[in-house]
């Protein structure tokens, strides 16, 4: 549809007419995506309306504080990391040129906005102007149409504060930008439009604009690639893609891409609401990570260098949020990548010297805590992922074990702070007041002396279970120990994990509400409950520590009923991670996503699956408020995707999959290999949503749980769903 009819129309019917027309063309599946959902975060960050290919490197969604914003600042031509920013912005002006153009913003209305992942339009108030984007692999196609008689122009900016644009000719601009100190980012960009256009840069700022001829339902389209080698490159990825092509055919491409993705997972049964939290859970799962190669060549930030390669080399990942779900969701729906992407570690690994931790286009944005990597690896060796060089992704692994510090957010050598792990069996913590003494430890971040016990404890567990199954016995030995570091500070009448000091003492704190901000001087974004079950390698240990199965279920009880002991603003002005509360439960931040399963490893699995529906039901909803948490690009969402289809990876380096309450009635899934994994619950509903008989290919379960190989085989799981539960 013309944009000039759509101007002729009222706001609401033009948005109207565009969503109904979207959805008649769309698949069915793809049409439930919606990128607006959850884009107003709780306390923290929000989702951004990220538009974009699957695991493809252009990114765009328009720069604004959230979906209640009615002013967007413009729009980037590339999302260049996830959360860590864009590079360069276009945005159109109508009317003469002052000096303060480029700072105003462009006044929205919401209902005039169309998002889908593969395209992106909106009728903007202020100026009065129609703007569309499609997006390509390294390209993106923004069409722009001015429907008043007023002077146009598009006004070039960089994101950042360094860099240059310059045109060639008549059509043809080269932007760059120093995104980080070791990376560049070029734009190769055509410009189309009826009439002579004519272009200006403005000195040495950044600043750059193209003037339209005048007419009323003038348009253009700006037609770019971008690179992180050259400007020939940026020009190569453009010809690859955009030569011959047209809008059109670029948003048709990305429906249909779009629609393989949605269509890889089908259900039946839920409510609408449900199949949009569903889809656009998935579709979050693929906003990361990224390839960026270019023509069989990629640029490193991990060595600042320009490789060659056969595969393609994947950046934007953040382990310690991804290492929990959306890695294990992969692995089931795309292992080739999935190897690809761990190929991609280990490329890191030999340019740099370490495993990174949080891997971005600029080299590892060292976060957080752990080396959860080590987890990635065993999991997918253990499900069947060969296309890695598993001997070198065992030398990193244990490279970082134990010559790698362990200090949060800090990457590089270890420390004499580092040198005490190991003899006392934990990470020590200093005494409320006490000054630091370890000069690389974040003034903000501290120690986190807790969480990094616990979360190392686990990736020591899996590089002594690779150790085990390489023949690397003394290793095996030696960090089997380590995995058991964990019980170390098991504090026996708080019944939580607490702080020791590097003599063994232990500090006495109030595990809810001590420790700074986030408390993490011992836990990390949350308190000492969310960590109290930290323990997933070793389920059986906690259970055990606890004192015994019914100690441990009444525990979990406790964890969704146990009071904040102060006024929520006083909690969560402390600790804004741990949003979507239960009692002490947290569902908006990452530790919390495998606690509400552990009920299966109780007598009394049917509270897993009351928590599960009740905490899916309520917090992740279909409108801009439906993520309880940071998302952080698929970390959270594979959950969702995971819990609604009615199972979880609850221990990663395990390879089998725990039960919860599936919300749809049937979930087919296609597996690369040519066979169906299928999930029957005949009845799921918010009533029936307790298992009173699972079967896997017609024979009874003896427990809530079945094997990888049994998923990739194909077959079906049959639960048989009931509005009471059934107690043991």
């Amino acid at each position: 549809m013309p944009f000039k009819f759509l101007s002729a129309l009222g706001g609401i019917t033009a948005f109207a007419i565009l969503t109904v027309l979207a959805q008649e063309r769309l698949p069915a599946n793809a049409s439930y995506m919606d990128p607006r959902i959850g884009n107003v975060g709780h306390i923290l960050e929000p989702t951004r309306p990220t538009v974009h290919l699957p695991n493809q490197a252009m990114r765009m969604y328009p720069l604004r504080k959230d979906q209640l914003d009615d002013q967007i600042d413009g729009f980037p031509l590339l999302v260049v990391s996830h959360r860590l920013g864009e590079a360069f912005v276009i945005k159109p002006h109508a009317g003469s040129i002052g000096p303060d153009a480029w700072d105003q913003r462009l006044l929205r209305d919401p209902d005039l906005e169309v998002i889908h992942p593969w395209h992106y339009a909106a009728r903007l108030l202020e100026p009065d102007v129609d703007v569309a984007f499609v997006p390509g692999n390294k390209t993106g196609i923004f069409r722009f149409s001015f429907p008043t008689a007023d002077a146009h122009h598009l006004l070039l900016s960089l994101r950042g504060d360094k860099g240059s644009w310059r045109f060639e000719g008549d059509s043809v601009l080269c932007g760059t930008e120093i995104y980080r100190p070791n990376v560049n980012v070029y734009v190769y960009a055509r410009l189309e439009a009826a009439g002579k256009v004519t272009m200006q840069v403005h000195g040495d700022s950044g600043r750059a604009h193209v003037s339209l001829p005048a007419g009323q339902d003038a348009q253009a389209e700006f037609r770019y690639a971008i690179s992180f080698i050259d400007h020939e490159q940026a020009r190569r990825n453009y010809e690859h893609e955009l030569a011959g092509t047209s809008f059109e055919a670029m948003r048709a491409r990305g429906e249909q891409v779009w629609h393989e993705v949605a269509d890889q997972i089908q259900v039946s049964g839920g409510t609408e609401a449900q199949r949009r939290v569903f889809y656009t859970a998935l579709y979050r799962c693929y906003e990361r990570m990224v390839d960026i190669t270019e023509d069989g060549r990629y640029y490193s930030g991990y060595d600042n260098r320009v490789h060659q390669t056969d595969r393609p080399f994947y950046v934007d990942d953040w382990a310690w949020d991804t290492y929990l779900a959306h890695h294990p969701l992969r692995i089931i729906l795309n292992p080739a990548q999935q190897a690809d992407m761990l190929n991609s570690y280990l490329a890191m690994y030999a340019q740099s010297g370490w495993l990174p931790t949080f891997p971005v286009v600029f080299g590892d944005h060292a976060c957080m805590n752990g080396f959860h990597s080590s987890v990635n690896f065993l999991d997918a060796y253990r499900k069947g992922v060969t296309g890695f060089p598993v001997h070198q992704a065992y030398e990193g692994m244990r490279k970082n074990a134990i010559s790698a510090t362990m200090i949060p957010w800090r990457n590089g050598p270890a420390t004499s702070l580092d040198s005490l792990y190991e003899p006392l069996g934990y990470f020590p913590s200093l005494h409320p007041g006490e000054a630091e003494t370890e000069p690389l430890v974040d003034g903000f971040e501290k120690r986190q002396s807790v969480a990094v016990t616990l979360g190392h404890s686990y990736d020591d567990w899996a590089l002594a279970e690779m150790a085990k199954l390489l023949g690397h016995d003394a290793d095996a030995q030696r960090f089997g120990k380590r995995a058991d570091y964990y019980k170390n500070l098991w504090h026996p009448k708080h019944q939580l994990f607490m702080p020791k000091d590097a003599l063994g003492n232990w500090i006495d704190i109030d595990p809810k509400f001590d420790g700074g901000m986030g408390g993490r001087d011992y836990y990390d974004e949350n308190n000492g409950w969310t960590y109290a079950w930290q323990v997933q390698h070793d389920i059986p240990g906690l259970i055990t520590l606890n004192g015994g199965k019914a100690a441990f279920e009444q525990r979990l009880d406790q964890l969704f009923r146990e009071g904040l002991g102060r006024p929520k603003y006083e909690f969560n002005s402390k600790f804004p991670d741990a949003t979507g509360l239960v009692g002490q439960f947290s569902m908006g931040n990452e530790p919390s996503f495998h606690i509400p399963y552990l009920y299966n490893y109780t007598d009394s699995p049917w509270k897993t699956q009351k928590r599960i529906r009740m905490l899916i039901d309520t917090w992740f909803k279909d409108n801009e408020f439906g993520i309880p948490g940071d998302e952080d690009g698929g970390g959270m969402s594979a959950f969702v995707v995971f819990s609604m289809m009615g199972f979880y990876p609850i221990t990663p380096g395990i390879p089998e999959y725990t039960i919860g309450s599936p919300v749809f009635e049937e979930v087919r899934i296609a597996l690369p290999n040519g066979k169906t994994f299928t999930v029957k619950a005949p009845g799921s509903s918010p009533r029936n949503k307790y298992i009173h008989a699972a079967k896997l290919n017609g024979e009874p379960l003896s427990n809530l749980s079945f094997t990888h190989d049994a998923l990739v085989a194909g077959g079906t799981l049959e639960l048989e769903m009931a509005e009471t539960p059934l107690r043991r």
